[in-house]
């Protein structure tokens, strides 16, 4: 089983993703909770490239995502589920067509292509998407902003309106979830989804 998480930075996507494995992991299933950019030696310097280096276009975005998501799907994500693990990833595909193939203006068709060339067609069973406006988002930051989050609030509210866009354009895999609910009404609510899967 292939599980993803995505929502705009602070939607909490990434401490209801840690609470599923956790949750799994607890009925004695084998799990591997991966991130991205990430995951492996090259996605973690593309993620520190990509997050914190200089300004470049956005194609040259798009593109080094979709080569560390390559690595990872190659190195981490197929060699797990072939050997019967749930996968939980922190972002995957769906970010690249929200922040490059919306926020960027590249078009989702483009991105998705590209993306299901790099990883062979690869795309989570479930993708549970966490919707908070981008003003709800910011108040929930404490720490230092990196390359993308420094953006200004017309592209967070791009970016916020393009996650609720994904649901509707992948019903059979994304199930949007309201991201202002106490994590733990959150984590109830993917426990049932899953427990159907």
């Amino acid at each position: 089983m292939f599980i993803s998480f995505e929502g705009q930075d602070w939607s909490g996507k990434s401490t209801q993703a840690a609470l599923l494995a956790d949750g799994l992991r607890g009925e004695g299933r084998e799990v591997v909770a991966t991130r991205e950019p990430g995951g492996t030696p090259l996605g973690e310097a593309i993620r520190a490239l990509v997050l914190d280096g200089p300004e470049m276009s956005a194609w040259a975005e798009a593109a080094l995502f979709a080569a560390a998501r390559a690595e990872h799907v190659a190195a981490v994500i197929r060699p797990a589920l072939e050997r019967g693990a749930v996968v939980i990833c922190d972002r995957y595909v769906d970010s690249s067509l929200v922040y490059q193939g919306i926020g960027r203006g590249l078009g989702i068709d483009r991105v998705l292509d590209l993306n299901v060339a790099v990883t062979e067609g690869l795309l989570p069973d479930r993708t549970f998407v966490l919707n908070v406006d981008h003003e709800t988002a910011r108040a929930r930051h404490s720490a230092g902003l990196d390359r993308i989050e420094s953006e200004d609030d017309e592209f967070r509210s791009v970016i916020a309106g393009g996650y609720t866009q994904l649901a509707g354009l992948f019903p059979e895999r994304v199930v949007a979830l309201d991201g202002a609910q106490t994590p733990e009404q959150i984590a109830a609510e993917i426990s049932e989804h899953v427990r159907g899967l």
